[in-house]
C-alpha cells in the first residue's frame, strides 16, 4: 500500500472514532442544560479512541509494509489532541467536585462515586502513565524505556475497564459493542506488532 492511501485510512479511522463518540455522547447527554459532569466524559472517550488508532495504525503499517513518514501529520495532530484530552478529562471532573464542595481526591471520588471510587482512581493512575510517555523525546533510547511502553499497554487496559464500569455512554448497546471491538482489536494489534518486531530482530541478527 502506498503512503498516501495509508494516511487517508489513518484519518478515516480517527474521524470514525471522533464521530461515533460524539454521536453516542449526544444520544446519552443531549444538548440542553449540559453540566461540567456531562462534558468531561466525552474527552475520555475521544482520548481512548484516538490512542486506539495509534496502536491499530502501527499494526497495519507493519502488516502492509508502509514506512513511517518523517512528517506524520495524523500522529502529530492526534497525539496533541490526546494530551489535551487526557488532561482536561480529570481536570474538569475534579474542578466540578471541588466547586460542589466535595473536596479533593480520593475523598471526593468516594463521595461522588460510592462503591466505584477504585475505578476512578484506576483512571488517575492511567493518566499519570500517559503523561510519563511525554518524556519519550528525551529518554526513548534509554534501556529502561521499554518498561514505560509496557506501562502504556497496562494503562490502555485500565482506561478500557474504567470506562466500562463508569461510562454512561457504554450503556448504549451499539457503542458497548464498539467499545469491546476497540478492546479486542487493541489486543490483536499489540500482539501482532510485538510478534512482527521480534521476528524482524531475529532476522536482522541472523542476516
Amino acid at each position: 500500500m502506498d503512503v498516501k492511501r495509508f494516511q487517508l485510512l489513518e484519518w478515516a479511522r480517527g474521524l470514525f472514532v471522533v464521530l461515533t463518540a460524539v454521536i453516542v455522547w449526544l444520544q446519552v447527554r443531549g444538548v440542553e442544560s449540559l453540566s461540567i459532569y456531562d462534558i468531561f466524559p466525552l474527552f475520555g472517550l475521544l482520548a481512548f479512541g484516538l490512542m486506539w488508532t495509534h496502536y491499530v495504525n502501527g499494526a497495519f503499517r507493519r502488516m502492509w509494509g508502509v514506512a513511517k513518514a518523517k512528517n506524520d501529520t495524523y500522529w502529530a495532530v492526534s497525539s496533541g489532541l490526546v494530551l489535551a484530552l487526557i488532561i482536561l478529562h480529570p481536570l474538569l471532573l475534579n474542578y466540578g467536585l471541588v466547586r460542589d464542595g466535595l473536596g479533593l481526591p480520593p475523598a471526593s471520588y468516594a463521595a461522588a462515586y460510592p462503591g466505584n471510587e477504585s475505578f476512578v482512581l484506576l483512571g488517575t493512575v492511567a493518566l499519570l502513565v500517559f503523561l510519563a510517555y511525554e518524556l519519550r523525546r528525551w529518554y526513548k533510547h534509554a534501556s529502561w524505556w521499554k518498561y514505560i511502553n509496557y506501562a502504556q499497554l497496562a494503562a490502555m487496559v485500565a482506561i478500557f475497564i474504567h470506562a466500562l464500569m463508569l461510562g454512561r455512554e457504554l450503556s448504549v448497546g451499539w457503542y458497548l459493542a464498539l467499545w469491546w471491538l476497540y478492546g479486542i482489536s487493541f489486543v490483536i494489534a499489540v500482539v501482532y506488532s510485538h510478534w512482527y518486531d521480534n521476528k524482524n530482530k531475529k532476522e536482522d541478527s541472523h542476516g
